[in-house]
């Protein structure tokens, strides 16, 4: 409970630069809850105008109902639409912030939760918020003061009375808490579902060509309906819970208010009470139904907000990428491993005792199975994972101590799985740090990665639109378009990782070229399958199971006929 407290405060500490606009909203709140009071007060005069023939005041009867409509709109305006312009404002904020701490989220989160859970977060959660934030505060500010002014003129008509109706309050309370911890559970359940339908979808989406090719329409339909249908029972249960919850309330209100009349129409309790003071008090406590109702409403929507809460909170706290390091020099590209090890969250021992030195300048390809930790190691170097224990030093510095975008800025890397952007050709080779490239500087990349032919045969040239993942290029061409993003970062340190498997025999050949260029002056550490793409390495470094079993040239590794002399004919024989 007092967690919730804490998390509560928390989420309401978002709502304080918008004081000023909250005050509106009490402004116009209180204007309204004046015009209900004003009702039961009006009644009262034209009971008694019509008993004492005041015709004077029953001719201005309809103009004051005009004039209390008009206001009890005002209030009503003024208080919903301030309320709205600071409960998207909340959202807006919260939003920036959960997508800012996405970005600086280790790459381990990534792996841990599925894509439709975390946008789900974003956009369906975050929008919870305001539940618990600023839709209970304009419940409680709207239907509060209309509560308060009625009681303030029930008791100030008649306190005795007014007494028997509060004596039924802790009950009411009672009912509204046990149901506020089944909300609370509920609601929980309701956005976790909404990440599961959300995962569907956005897999289904991006793999919609297996799906196709492999007939798999029916599965995703059966998952999607499985995983709605959930989604849809849990919602249904809290709406349940909620619906339930008013009427009882409210049942009980009647009871007190059917004692109260009861108590009222007893001639010695009425005494001099006029009939115009009777009805308005009994239509004043009628009235109070309403409001109270609306406040036990309240409970969902603080549930609601409070379970997103809860997740959004949890997300916004979690430990970001270590970046201690404030060293941002320029890289020569001396790498060396000194006992490396990494081992995984789920216990796999992914590089064993490591050790390697790369001289500045000079070409290094790791080969082996599967498996053998190669990609793993090319991750240690960006440092998308830190090393359990030992040391990677830099230029003779350790890793640690550089600056995590300064060291990510002096190290180009192409992998396998070539990710594009929904933009133009332009805006992806030249993108991030790249963005104020010139014109010729892309275009030299481009030619450089032997893209610019085909880029110039596209509809628009550098400005035609890519689509999304550029999915109407070929696997070569994107590969090409990843090459000339590389070429064009200029960095010291180049790693290609598995960055010809995609490739034709022609693509080959032209990459080739490219990659022979890209490598000049600088550190190159490359990882491939198709051992004819690095025989021309400086240094081949065969590894399994996340040690080195043997290195050096090429000539020199198959005159040892060990594991790499194996893998070159294997490989020779499929080509």
């Amino acid at each position: 409970m007092k967690h919730d407290f804490k998390v509560y405060l928390r989420l309401l500490s978002y709502l304080k630069p918008f004081w000023g606009i909250a005050l509106l909203v009490l402004v116009g709140f209180s204007i309204n809850a004046a015009t209900e009071v004003s009702v039961a007060k009006l009644l009262e005069y034209i009971i008694e105008a019509i008993q004492n023939k005041d015709q004077s005041f029953t001719s201005l009867f309809p103009f004051l109902v005009v004039i209390l409509m008009f206001f009890r709109g005002l209030g009503l305006f003024m208080g919903g639409y301030f309320t709205a312009v600071i409960s998207r404002n909340l959202v807006f904020n919260i939003r920036q912030e959960v997508f800012a701490k996405l970005l600086r989220l280790p790459s381990q989160y990534y792996l841990d939760n599925t894509s439709g859970h975390i946008t789900a977060k974003i956009m369906y959660n975050v929008e919870q918020l305001t539940a618990a934030s600023t839709e209970a505060l304009r419940t409680l500010l709207q239907q509060g003061l209309i509560t308060l002014a009625l009681l303030g003129y029930l008791l100030y008509t008649n306190w005795r009375l007014t007494m028997c109706i509060l004596i039924f309050a802790p009950v009411i309370g009672f009912i509204i808490s046990k149901a506020a911890r089944r909300m609370r559970k509920l609601s929980q359940q309701v956005q976790d579902t909404m990440g599961d339908v959300n995962h569907v979808v956005q897999e289904t989406v991006n793999a919609n060509l297996i799906v196709k090719g492999f007939g798999g329409q029916n599965y995703e339909q059966e998952r999607f309906k499985q995983n709605s249908l959930e989604n849809l029972r849990r919602g249904l249960k809290m709406v349940a819970v909620q619906q339930l919850n008013s009427p009882v309330v409210q049942l009980i209100m009647s009871i007190s208010l059917s004692i109260v009349m009861f108590i009222a129409l007893r001639p010695q309790i009425l005494g001099d009470t006029s009939a115009g003071e009777f009805v308005a008090y009994i239509t004043a406590a009628g009235m109070l139904a309403r409001p109270i109702k609306a406040l036990t409403d309240i409970n969902e929507k603080i549930q609601r907000g409070m379970a997103a809460a809860h997740s959004v909170f949890e997300l916004l706290d979690m430990p970001e990428e270590k970046n201690t390091g404030t060293l941002t020099d320029s890289l020569k590209g001396d790498i060396e491993f000194k006992d490396v090890n990494l081992i995984y969250d789920d216990g796999h021992h992914a590089i064993h005792d490591f050790n390697l030195k790369v001289k500045a300048g000079e070409t290094v390809a790791l080969v082996g199975r599967s498996g053998a930790g190669k990609s793993s190691l090319v991750n240690l170097l960006v440092r998308y994972q830190d090393a359990t224990s030992g040391q990677i030093l830099l230029d003779q510095k350790p890793i640690e101590d550089f600056e995590i975008t300064a060291l990510r800025t002096q190290i180009a890397m192409v992998n396998q799985q070539v990710v594009l952007f929904n933009r133009t050709v332009r805006e992806n080779i030249a993108y991030g740090q790249l963005e104020g490239a010139s014109d010729e500087d892309i275009i030299a990349a481009a030619k450089a990665a032997y893209a610019h032919d085909f880029i110039m045969a596209l509809p628009q040239g550098y400005d035609t639109q890519l689509g999304a993942q550029g999915l109407n290029l070929s696997g070569g061409q994107r590969q090409r378009i990843a090459i000339a993003r590389a070429i064009l970062k200029n960095a010291s340190i180049l790693i290609l990782d598995e960055a010809t498997s995609a490739l034709d025999n022609e693509s080959e050949y032209f990459i080739q070229r490219a990659f022979d260029k890209a490598m000049q002056d600088r550190t190159t550490i490359v990882i491939a399958h198709r051992l004819s793409t690095i025989e021309n390495a400086d240094r081949i470094v065969v590894m399994d199971q996340g040690r080195i079993v043997e290195q050096g040239s090429h000539a020199e590794l198959i005159a040892l006929h060990g594991a790499y002399y194996q893998l070159h004919q294997r490989n020779f024989e499929e080509q």
